[in-house]
């Protein structure tokens, strides 16, 4: 038995609360891109829905538990895709839904949030500032307040994609996972060390944005005073210790990639898939190039967790 946080039966029951929309998403081999990376390729795709990442499996279970509570608004820090999912899913129960967000957060995430109903205040600073200001928001108007990987509902959502892959009748050796916060990591970590143990689950970072990588190894939490990536769904400085203890318990290894690594990632997914992807879906695809001999003649999943991206530094990207 893993001893975590999580909980497979209510794991197995969220799939009851989480709007069908989100569920059930495609996995099937890429022959194309494996050619490219020398292995077998499959990849899971997490954005084909109304937000555009896999977020929404978790602020399905937030905000259908403050119906419950008969609660009427919510606050959260976001990079941008947490914003927009619990708009979405804020706006589909009647919830007040506001979003803290970084101006460096890009503008076409920051859009979407306004376009789905939310009140977004944007903050000059990093993420972690926007996160203070969250905090205040709920501590003044007496409001939950939302914290990506550190309440279960984020983690117990994402940790529905490790049910579906636990399905697969394609079996598969490991599994690549963007890690940021660490909800999808630790949540799909979770399912598949507790129903598929052989799979090895392998999470992935920015070498600009070390932190919870770091941590990992060290087995305590390292904070570092900046972080420099354009994967910026995954940038963060802070590390839980309570996710930090999950993590260990059910990843296999964390491994940095570079950002030149994350772009190639970027432009192989466009070009032998189709999919637009922002950088943090990419990160799996960097892992295999940084290190193909680990993964050679082994057949590798990994998590296409966002697609929202600033389309001219998208261009940028698959020109470069």
């Amino acid at each position: 038995m893993l001893e975590t946080r999580l909980d497979l039966n209510r794991i197995r029951a969220a799939r009851r609360v989480i709007d069908p929309i989100f569920l059930n998403t495609p996995m099937y081999r890429c022959d194309a891109l494996g050619r490219r990376l020398g292995c077998s390729a499959s990849i899971k795709l997490e954005t084909a829905n109304p937000v555009r990442s896999f977020k929404a499996r978790g602020t399905e279970l937030v905000s259908s538990l403050l119906t419950e509570q008969k609660r009427t608004a919510v606050v959260c820090a976001s990079a941008g895709n947490l914003g927009q999912a619990l708009a979405w899913s804020g706006r589909r129960r009647g919830l007040r839904v506001t979003v803290v967000a970084s101006r460096r957060a890009p503008a076409a995430k920051l859009d979407r949030i306004r376009a789905l109903g939310a009140e977004l205040m944007v903050v000059d600073g990093d993420f972690e500032m926007a996160r203070e200001q969250a905090v205040g928001i709920a501590r003044s108007r007496g409001v939950r307040l939302v914290e990506d990987s550190l309440d279960l509902e984020t983690c117990e959502g994402a940790a529905t994609i490790g049910l579906e892959l636990a399905d697969a009748e394609d079996a598969f050796d490991a599994v690549l996972v963007a890690l940021g916060g660490g909800a999808m990591a630790t949540g799909i970590g979770y399912v598949l060390k507790s129903l598929t143990p052989g799979v090895e689950v392998i999470c992935v970072q920015p070498a600009g944005a070390p932190a919870m990588t770091r941590s990992w190894h060290a087995r305590r939490v390292i904070t570092t005073e900046s972080y420099d990536t354009i994967a910026d769904g995954v940038a963060g400085r802070f590390p839980i210790q309570a996710v930090l203890d999950d993590l260990l318990t059910v990843a296999d290894d964390a491994v940095l990639v570079q950002e030149s690594s994350i772009i190639a990632g970027v432009r192989m997914l466009w070009e032998h898939t189709g999919l637009v992807v922002e950088p943090a879906a990419a990160l799996g695809v960097a892992a295999v190039l940084e290190d193909p001999g680990r993964f050679a003649g082994r057949h590798v999943v990994t998590v296409i967790c966002g697609g929202n991206v600033d389309l001219d530094a998208y261009r940028g990207w698959i020109s470069a």
